[in-house]
This record gives C-alpha cells, structure tokens and sequence, in this order.
C-alpha cells in the first residue's frame, strides 16, 4: 500500500482541479481519495508531493514501437517525392530490415520514453515482416520490463506476399489467445492486451479482410488499422473494389466500437457517418501528418470517438496535443482547448474495453496508473483553465513520477534499473539495421 500525500489532483475532460488531496494506492488500483484518507492506513510507504500534480496517466492512441531506431538515420533512403514513396523507400524497408534483437530494444527505448513522457499506456501498431511469429510477446516483454500498459497488434498486409498476409493474421491470433490466457493466471496484474492489426485497406486483398474479420470474431478484440492517411488509399478503394475504404472493412465485419482507424483524413462524409455509427474510432497524429505533407483533416469536428496518437513518433503526449491543436487554429478550425483535452482524455475508454476495467481517473476503484508533474505554474490553475496551462505550459520536461498499475516505475525521473546498457546497446543496433536497409 502507498499513500500520496498532499497532491494537487488535475483531471483534464471533464476538467477539474483538487488541492491538498490524498491518494491511497492498495494493489493495482486506487483505495481512496481526499483529504486525510491515508488515516488510520498503514501504507508501506508515505510520499510527501508538497502540492505536486497528480494526473490520470496519459495514452498514446496509435504509435509505432518499430520505429524507435529510426531517429536520425542514416541509411541511403531514395528520394520521395510522394506519400507511396515514403512507404516504399523507408519504412517497408526499415520494417523489413528486424529482426528479434532491433525489435526488442526498438521496444525497450520506445517504452522508456513513453515513461519519461508521462505516458501510462500505448496502443502500438506493429510491422516486421521478416521476424513475424513472436514479434508481439518480443514487444510485450519489452512493455512489461519498463512497466508500461498496452495494446498491441500486428498490422497484417500483402505487401510481401500472401504467404506475409496468412502470417500476419496468424500472429495476431496466437497473440491475443496468449493475453487471454493470462487474465486467469495474472487478472488485475496484466499490463497487456491486443488487437487485430491490418497494415491499411490498399495493402489487404478481400481474403485478407476475410480472414481479419473472422480474427475479430473469434477473438473478441478490436481491430486497429490505417485508413485514408494520404488520397491514395480511398482512390484504390473506389479503383479496385467500387467502395469507400471503411464501407469495405465493414463488410467483412471490422468496423466495431472496438475498431480504431488510424488518419482517416480522406474518408468520405458516408465514411465518417458510417464511423460514428458503429461507434469506432479514430486516432488523430498531427505532427506525423504534417511530417508526410497528407494534409490536416479538417472533419474532426463532425467525428464523435477520436484520440490522438503520434503515428510513431515518439510518446509525448503533451506535445501532440499541443501540435494538435496550434494546426487545427491554423486551418481556421471551430474547436476549442477542451476539445483536444477530451482527445487526450479518450483513449481511456478503449483501454477499459480491453482490459474490462476502470482507467483513466483519479478515483476509487480506478487503475493506479498516475503521473506526478513538477509544473511551476505562474498564474492560477483552476478548473475553467487547465486546457490553456496544459497548452501553453505543461511538458514532458515536468514529469517527475510515474505509477502504472499501482507500480512506481519511474520516481524522480529515475528508473528502478540500469537503462543505459539499453541506449548503448540500441545505437550499435541501429548501425546495424540501417546498413541492412541498405541491403535491400
């Protein structure tokens, strides 16, 4: 048992601030709170935040753990003069170029910063076409050693063949009959669950979504792909198959309250109605989307389920926000700060779907998943301004603690282990990926 004294305790959507509160942590959730509730408690340990934030951890609605050996790289990358191109010409090359070494520490330093970000949890979309079987409980080790919470899959596509696609869905099954073998061995402990994974609509044959949607149905999860992320996507749709992308996975039964479309900047009005619907959806990355010039989806307003997501780059989540919403003012967009602190916020409820418990909150009964923020605040922070100190103060340099599950994983900014062996062992195998990048 841990009891959290003195906390200023902010929630971002609905927003609220509470001063001078205590959290009592008992196991993986939280016991109580309030003022003078550890009394009478005999907490194995007192940690005094003297007027520190407590926040429910924050979520990365879409990421790419394979890309954390990517920053700076320097392998021969063709030109690309289009977003195809840049599929083609580095990350199938990259993705292709893992094995179960890069993988893991790709994993390893992804979680870490996720951590030091203040990121609780990642909903992770993977690709390794050549180490495939056993890639995701790889990625899984990984999340569990830091102590991160997640959601993984794997993104199936035909890409690299029929064979590629078959082993793709493969890995996904085994993967989410692994997880759910553990909610009776490890119930409340398990930091991970899974998804069924597809690379995007242009990449999956009919037979592909066959097999997905069969997937979904056998397994009970949702399933997390790329949609309408460039206009190359809905016009091979409409090319080859006569349909909207999202109209398309909905017939084969993909498109659920479980499914999370990545993008989806190009879908169409039927497509967005038919996404509110069936009650999916869709994880928002502005900074990838500026980064690959796709455009800004601009439809945001009309979509009742989205979170943001960083499409890869990184776990900061305040960041994103930030890039969220400084580029939905610039185009002239209608929404407000709280609308993008409800973004933030909503990740949350896929995470309770998976994982059939309370999260996201600072309340009893809830997972213990809290970050703990240093933020020196120069003005008054009160409920009617937490969008506007989130905004244009708050980041990941305030970060000080991180709790998961009722586990301190990260306190002063510190871990619990030796991490440096890890970022040397990383750099020597990112050399050694980029040069068989260079093989391909």
């Amino acid at each position: 048992m841990t009891l959290l004294k003195n906390a200023t305790v902010v929630h971002l959507h609905p927003a609220d601030v509470a001063v001078g509160v205590d959290i009592l942590v008992e196991g993986t959730e939280i016991k109580a709170v309030g003022r003078g509730v550890g009394e009478g408690a005999k907490p194995d340990r007192t940690i005094n935040l003297a007027g520190r934030l407590v926040m429910p951890g924050l979520v990365c609605g879409h990421d790419h753990f394979y890309s954390g050996l990517s920053r700076g790289i320097m392998a021969n990358i063709a030109p690309c003069p289009d977003f195809v191109s840049t599929l083609q010409n580095l990350w199938w090359k990259l993705d292709r170029a893992l094995d179960a070494g890069s993988l893991r520490l790709s994993g390893l330093v992804c979680a870490l910063e996720a951590v030091k970000a203040g990121c609780t949890s990642v909903i992770d979309h993977h690709a390794s076409p050549s180490f495939m079987d056993g890639s995701l409980t790889v990625l899984k080790d990984g999340f569990e050693k830091v102590g991160l919470r997640g959601i993984l899959c794997y993104e199936t596509t035909d890409r690299n063949g029929r064979d590629g696609a078959r082993k793709g869905t493969e890995e996904n099954v085994r993967f989410a009959r692994q997880v759910e073998a553990e909610k009776t061995s490890r119930g409340a402990q398990r930091l991970v669950e899974a998804m069924i994974g597809g690379h995007a609509p242009f990449t999956l044959a009919d037979e592909d979504l066959e097999a997905l949607g069969d997937a979904v149905k056998k397994t009970g999860r949702g399933f997390h792909v790329h949609v309408a992320e460039d206009s190359f996507d809905p016009s091979h749709s409409h090319r080859q198959y006569g349909k909207d992308p999202l109209a398309r996975l909905d017939s084969f039964g993909l498109l659920t309250d479980g499914s999370l479309i990545a993008h989806g900047l190009y879908l169409t009005p039927a497509d967005r109605e038919l996404l509110n619907a069936r009650g999916a959806w869709l994880a928002h990355n502005s900074r990838s989307n500026m980064n690959n010039s796709v455009g800004y989806n601009a439809a945001l307003p009309s979509l009742k389920n989205v979170v943001l997501g960083t499409d890869g780059i990184g776990s900061d989540m305040l960041a994103e926000a930030k890039f969220a919403y400084f580029r939905h003012r610039d185009s002239g967009g209608p929404l407000g700060p709280g609308a993008f602190m409800r973004y933030l916020q909503s990740a949350n409820d896929l995470l309770r779907r998976s994982f059939g418990r309370q999260i996201g909150r600072v309340e009893p009964g809830y997972a213990a998943d809290l970050v703990v923020l240093d933020y020196d605040s120069p003005t008054p922070l009160v409920r009617e301004n937490v969008a506007g100190h989130v905004l244009f103060g708050m980041g990941s340099r305030d970060v000080n603690t991180v709790i998961v599950n009722g586990k301190i994983v990260m306190e002063n900014r510190t871990f619990p282990w030796d991490t440096a062996p890890v970022y040397a062992e990383a750099q020597a195998a990112a050399r050694a990926l980029w040069q068989r990048m260079d093989r391909l």
